[in-house]
């Protein structure tokens, strides 16, 4: 072999090394990051409570279950009186909500989040009162108290007021406390299997071998596209906890599928680099129609007999651009499609509907998701 053919060799092989690693380093991902364990999940937990100590932004006297909740905690501390003759500016009628972790124990403290369900203007400077927390079960797991934090305000009256983010949200750090235990041990698991986040046949067998191959022999099966099954009695563990982490700590290589998520709300598009567009022309117009109303005062001339009159004068003015064209070749990638569609000036909404079309088209190798 002479030095040309030594020299050849030594870049080819270099740059297929240099793709191949950094290919792997692009999809290489640790299993708890991208797999959760069955059966150990959060519960969501929902109190119906009522938040005191407002400067009268809370519920209006319309809202008659505002009214009756105070009559009733009132009356469960010794104060009898009539639900009619109960002010409600200063209290609230809220929905408390949280999530309880699994193996929760009680003692522990939960980040609350406080939703207004009545009129209030605000819950700034409110107290949540003791409030207990269930779960879709109907049992209670917590207890919920404290003062509020929000994330905004509300000023001024109807006439002329200003509102900065959601003053009728509100969020108490540490305000809940765990009364009852989560029923999650894993000492009485039967068996051990892990759940996708993105489902994927490819990412499923990935999982699976890795696994066999740091046991040295088969334990793990890929049971469908997000469902990995562990045989623990292969795994000889003897403890499950130590199984879990040894296994979570494990590198795979994660297939991930091309998609082009949508916001047609906020105008929002999210697309991966991987994400290939087949040869597609596409031809993109704007018709524009205006239409301005002014009104002019039509006064009649002195001495005579006429009235006074608003006469409305409309301005119609219609304007259409020539269509503006695109052509991608052949495996195009994402930039340059967002780089043509901004060439031509086309809006985050007018990519939208370009987007939609080329997917009808067949023109868009990925899954196109509209939220």
């Amino acid at each position: 072999m002479n030095y040309r053919s030594l020299l050849v060799f030594a870049m080819s092989l270099g740059m297929v090394l240099s793709t191949a690693l950094a290919e792997e380093e692009s999809k290489k991902a640790l299993i708890r990051d991208i797999a959760t364990v069955e059966g150990v999940r959060d519960n969501p937990l929902v109190g119906y409570g009522i938040v005191v100590g407002l400067k009268g932004t809370g519920d209006s006297r319309q809202t008659i279950f505002t009214v009756q909740t105070l009559a009733n905690a009132l009356q469960r501390m010794g104060v009898q009186i009539p639900p009619g003759t109960a002010r409600v500016n200063n209290v609230a009628a809220v929905f408390v909500t949280a999530s309880l972790p699994p193996f929760a124990r009680p003692g522990m403290q939960l980040d609350i989040t406080v939703s207004s369900v009545g009129d209030a203007k605000s819950l700034e400077g409110g107290l949540l009162l003791l409030t207990p927390l269930s779960a879709a079960d109907g049992q209670v797991y917590a207890a919920a108290q404290g003062p509020l934090t929000i994330g905004g305000y509300s000023a001024g009256n109807s006439g002329n007021a200003r509102q900065v983010n959601h003053p009728t949200v509100g969020r108490i750090a540490g305000g809940g406390l765990v009364e009852r235990p989560a029923p999650v041990e894993l000492r009485t698991f039967p068996k051990l299997a892990l759940l996708l986040r993105e489902p994927s046949f490819g990412t499923a067998s990935e999982i699976a071998s890795s696994i066999n191959k740091d046991f040295g022999h088969s334990v793990a099966l890929a049971a469908d596209n997000q469902r990995v099954e562990i045989d623990l009695a292969s795994a000889k563990a003897t403890n499950l906890a130590d199984l879990i982490a040894h296994i979570e700590g494990l590198g795979v290589t994660v297939h991930r599928r091309a998609k082009v998520v949508v916001n047609e709300r906020t105008g929002t598009i999210v697309m991966g680099k991987d994400v290939r567009v087949g040869g597609v022309s596409i031809l993109h117009g704007n018709l524009s129609i205006q239409i301005a109303t002014q009104y002019e005062v039509s006064q009649p001339e002195a001495l005579s007999k006429g009235q006074t009159a608003v006469v409305p004068q409309q301005d119609v003015r219609a304007q259409e651009t020539p269509a503006r064209r695109v052509e991608l070749r052949e495996g195009a990638s994402v930039e340059q499609l967002v780089n043509g569609l901004q060439a031509i000036g086309a809006t985050a909404r007018d990519v939208i509907a370009i987007l939609q079309a080329v997917k009808a088209a067949g023109a868009l190798d990925a899954d196109l998701e509209v939220i």
